[in-house]
């Protein structure tokens, strides 16, 4: 659900952030290895898209650093170096999935999605409780046969509630991991998401507010 996206030409990378938040990711873009770094050790990232060519600290230095850190973040190498030779040494480094440029937008975002699912916290295909059904693949959901039109911050708090299986969410980790780096925790940004939420669940009400902790189904 959420992906940094290290890539020094900052136009692509801002391009390369814009379609994965279409398809439902938060992303956040940084332009050098130093800031990737410090990026990966504030937040929890279920995929780095690395490019190999960073500034200040090579992208193979982040790579090597992730993986000798034991981080469950998966990696994604996005580089003009495509060769075999390319690919197999990017792979040795740790990298979990590699692709040169230039490259198919669709064929990234479902490596994207694959490595997710590859991650620590694996989702299932389909999350289907309390008369919800949730398609994480083709991001669809329905209530009792209702289809959901939900924004993509919407279907990624409802998938959150779900994978959470009856237990407390706090409004902290749903900023963490749905929002990117730049939400303010201030701005109330949870709980008008929430709001919308509850009003596209319909009755009777799915969604209750734990004072104090959090949000549960």
């Amino acid at each position: 659900m959420r992906v940094l996206v290290a890539e020094d030409e900052e136009i692509l990378a801002e391009l390369v952030a814009t379609g994965l938040r279409r398809a439902g990711f938060a992303v956040d873009t940084v332009y050098s290895g130093d800031a990737a770094l410090a990026y990966l050790g504030l937040h929890d990232y279920d995929v780095v898209v690395l490019d190999r060519d960073l500034p200040r600290v090579h992208g193979d230095d982040v790579a090597r650093r992730l993986v000798a850190a034991g981080s469950r973040t998966r990696i994604l190498m996005l580089t003009a170096a495509g060769s075999m030779e390319d690919r197999v040494a990017g792979l040795d480094l740790g990298a979990d999935d590699y692709m040169g440029k230039p490259f198919e937008f669709p064929e990234l975002v479902s490596r994207v999605r694959a490595l997710r699912r590859r991650s620590a916290r694996p989702v299932p295909p389909q999350l289907e409780r309390y008369g919800i059904r949730l398609d994480t693949v083709r991001r669809t959901a329905c209530r009792e046969g209702r289809e959901l039109d939900l924004s993509p911050k919407e279907f990624s708090v409802l998938q959150l509630l779900l994978e959470a299986d009856g237990g407390t969410v706090s409004a902290e980790e749903l900023l963490e991991r749905a929002w990117d780096a730049n939400a303010d925790p201030f701005t109330g940004a949870v709980r008008v998401c929430m709001s919308k939420l509850r009003g596209k669940l319909g009755e009777p009400a799915l969604i209750r507010t734990v004072q104090g902790v959090g949000y549960a189904l």
